[in-house]
């Protein structure tokens, strides 16, 4: 297989370059006429766009810093190419904050300043160290773009007027304190103060653009910049960001094809199979085309493994999310199906009042499912397999408040039907888990949603409350090699559990499987919020 791949166009994996990657010809998938309809819009200079990590923002941003660099070497051959785009070069003041250090606010503001005087000279703004970082920010947009019109007005041919402004990931020094809120809210009022420089110099603006994880409205940039267009959920734009079902065959069939034989599956299988597992996203309120996220298809193909794994994970988690997860009670989120969802939902106003849906979605572990125009409300759920695999190993970790070492083995255990080691994994869980000390009781979904989130990170599919005709199974966990069907009881005994899965027939839906069935009941101590009971017997 080494063979019938290394002749293949090398898969960009790593460089958020747009240079570098067409340097080596790497494969990029050509969004080009989403930046032209972008920089072409007279009336929406101004743009802002939220995307998850690692879906291409950066490569995006750096892509609007060559074209408006007159790059046009870099473009042959791709669609903005064919435009009428005159290729005009402009001054461009590029940040990207994602690794501004926010250790502490004083080692915030001192790495900011850093960061930002090394942009402002690589724009070719003399940094004036009198002045604050505010103050030349300011002085630099007033300066380069005087010293673009004055360009423009010798060789009007060459050069264009006003300066363009690129901020990559604008949020994240804020996101990354969110464990911590006081400082969060000073590390937010310090980058205030910097945004509002923009606010009476729009006129020297050729072209802003800003991406984020999340709306921080309190950020002065959206109350400075009253015109500013945020384009994150408008159909037009649906598919800008990710790999459509028809750009991973038009750029990766070749790859796709090479991994479906080192898989040994029929190519239409394999299609499926990798959809199932990386494409579900969707950003569109009417539009319902889903993407692919790219770093996964690109770490799959390009690692070219013998079955499909997590790929996205792997990059890291989102502080933003990791830092907040730690505040909440993550046992009350039901991230399959969740309705009634308003727009403005998604605006993260004030930092001592975040709630765990939206920023679930603003960090790709949640999706568009479904939006009602009428009522203006979304209905989220997990994008594919990929996702709800670590969304659920990182939810029963933060419930259990560690990673236990017994997680990654539950679902072999119980699989292989090792009923004392699952048994001993699943007393470590609820010993382990944190519940909030005002809670004087503990619903029973929460017992049991811990205990699928665990199982989904193992590999099995599951429904909570499984609606049959004769009542409604608590879990049925669901793998290629056997069913479970759990029923968990809270200061009840176990045997009262068990005899309800076969009263109320709940394993019967599943028998004609030909898999092994098992009825499992579990009963918890309502004191100690403890398993204190559990029996188990296969039914089929």
């Amino acid at each position: 297989m080494q063979n019938a791949t290394q002749n293949l166009r090398p898969i960009n994996d790593v460089s958020d370059d747009f240079a570098e990657l067409r340097k080596h010809h790497a494969i990029y998938v050509d969004k080009t006429s989403f930046i032209h309809e972008l920089v072409s819009d007279e009336n929406s200079k101004v743009v802002f766009v939220s995307r998850p990590r690692r879906f291409g923002k950066s490569l995006t941003v750096s892509t609007l810093k060559y074209l408006f660099q007159g790059r046009r070497d870099l473009f042959t051959g791709l669609a903005i190419d064919r435009s009428d785009w005159e290729w005009k070069k402009h001054p461009v003041i590029h940040f990207a904050f994602n690794d501004v250090i926010t250790t502490t606010v004083s080692e915030f503001a001192d790495d900011f300043v850093a960061y930002v005087k090394r942009s402002m000279m690589n724009a070719g703004y003399e940094y004036d160290e009198k002045l604050s970082c505010a103050q030349n920010f300011g002085i630099a947009i007033e300066t380069l773009a005087e010293r673009s019109r004055k360009a423009a007005k010798e060789n009007p041919a060459e050069f264009g007027e006003g300066v363009v402004i690129l901020i990559d990931e604008y949020d994240a020094p804020v996101g990354h304190c969110l464990a911590d809120i006081p400082k969060a809210e000073a590390v937010r009022d310090r980058m205030s103060s910097f945004y509002a420089q923009m606010k009476n110099r729009t006129g020297d603006i050729r072209f802003l653009f800003m991406t984020g994880v999340s709306k921080f409205t309190k950020l002065s940039v959206f109350s400075a910049l009253s015109n500013i267009k945020d384009v994150s959920m408008l159909d037009k734009y649906a598919t800008m960001f990710g790999y459509t079902e028809e750009e991973l065959t038009q750029y990766f069939e070749p790859h796709l094809r090479a991994h479906a034989a080192k898989m040994g599956l029929p190519y239409d299988d394999y299609r499926a199979e990798m959809k199932r597992w990386f494409n579900g996203f969707r950003f569109a309120k009417n539009d319902e085309t889903t993407v692919y996220n790219p770093i996964s298809v690109a770490y799959t193909l390009k690692n070219q493994e013998p079955s499909f794994t997590a790929a996205w994970a792997t990059t890291g988690r989102p502080s933003m999310l990791m830092n907040f997860l730690k505040r909440e009670d993550v046992l009350r989120i039901d991230p399959e199906g969740t309705k009634k969802v308003r727009e403005s939902a998604f605006d993260v106003a004030e930092l001592r009042n975040l709630q765990p849906i939206p920023i679930l979605y603003q960090s790709g572990y949640l999706t568009i499912k479904g939006y009602n125009p009428q009522t203006r409300q979304f209905v989220l759920g997990v994008p594919d397999e990929e996702v709800r695999q670590d969304l659920c190993m990182l939810m029963t970790g933060v419930a259990a408040d560690k990673s236990a070492q017994w997680a990654s083995s539950l679902g072999d255990n119980l699989l292989a039907e090792e009923w004392d080691d699952f048994y001993a994994g699943l007393k470590s869980l609820y010993a382990a888990m944190a519940y909030g000390p005002t809670e004087g009781s503990v619903h029973e979904n929460s017992y049991g949603r811990c205990l699928s989130f665990l199982l989904a990170s193992c590999g099995f599919s599951f429904r909570m409350e499984d609606v049959q005709s004769d009542g409604r199974a608590d879990i049925v966990a669901d793998h290629p090699a056997l069913t479970c069907i759990f029923e968990l009881k809270v200061g009840e005994p176990v045997d009262k559990a068990f005899a309800q899965i076969r009263e109320k027939g709940y394993a019967e839906p599943y028998l004609a499987s030909g898999k092994p069935v098992w009825a499992i009941g579990l009963s918890f101590d309502r004191a100690s919020r403890r398993l204190v009971g559990h029996e188990a017997c296969r039914l089929a």
